[in-house]
């Protein structure tokens, strides 16, 4: 993940019409559909870059009509492999002898980027495969339903019990390890970048940016149907030889 960051930030500071630093939300997808382990990252980050010291805020515009990506995505590639098997090299670790000598970058155009990001997030709160594509569990086998990436249709696989066990766990990440990353000014120490690129874009004060967001309806008693309000939270301490439940212990008293 670090290497695909050092790669497009490398890219934007040296892009000519960009020339300034880069933001990316990062998450790392370690399987494809049929659970086969396949580590990739998905990077999402705006088509822009920030120059903290002349505070402007740059955009990426085509040069060809109907032409929307960010970066070359062949160049990208060799940058990125390249980066990628020295960082492996520094470590200490032993490269393989059947290293592809071509590697796949794909860039899209996600106009917002809002669905991209509702599609990175599906992943992070929710496991490998969900319950409902488990079709069958018999026989000491497993079949699960996934979708075929090249064909667009539902395709079932079906292999021992050991066997999707092993698929299951070669997933789950070390410990220390995170599956999300934020890089450059969206990183959450960058606040003050992003207090700047608030000011740059919006022109006003960035406290002021989330005022148009609707305030939560009011908790309304049940009796006379007039607002409530928190008054206070306690917590009681467990009796002897009891240990209460969480939902035993908060205890809200409301007006």
């Amino acid at each position: 993940m670090q290497c695909a960051w050092q790669t497009l930030d490398t890219f934007c500071h040296n892009d000519r019409q960009l020339q300034g630093s880069a933001g990316a939300v990062a998450v790392l997808h370690t399987h494809s559909r049929r659970l086969d382990y396949h580590p990739h990252v998905h990077l999402a980050m705006p088509a822009g870059a920030l120059d903290a010291d002349k505070r402007l805020w740059r955009t990426k515009r085509s040069q060809t009509q109907g032409t929307h990506y960010l970066f070359n995505h062949t160049a990208l590639a060799k940058v990125f492999r390249a980066k990628l098997l020295q960082a492996i090299t520094d470590a200490g670790l032993v490269l393989p002898c059947d290293v592809p000598q071509k590697w796949v970058v794909d860039c899209k155009h996600v106009g917002t980027g809002e669905k991209a990001l509702v599609y990175l997030g599906r992943y992070l709160y929710r496991g490998v495969i969900q319950e409902k594509d488990i079709v069958r569990c018999d026989n000491g086998e497993v079949s699960f339903r996934y979708r075929d990436a090249k064909t667009g249709q539902n395709a079932v696989r079906t292999v021992s019990g050991a066997t999707f066990l092993w698929l299951l766990m070669q997933h789950v990440l070390p410990k220390g390890f995170r599956r999300s990353r934020n890089f450059g000014f969206l990183h959450p120490n960058s606040k003050c970048l992003i207090a700047l690129l608030q000011v740059v874009l919006m022109k006003i004060v960035p406290a002021a940016i989330t005022a148009w967001v609707k305030p939560r309806a009011a908790l309304r008693c049940p009796c006379c149907g007039e607002p409530m309000r928190i008054v206070r939270t306690r917590f009681e301490p467990p009796s002897p030889g009891r240990w209460r439940s969480e939902a035993e212990l908060a205890r809200v008293s409301m007006q």
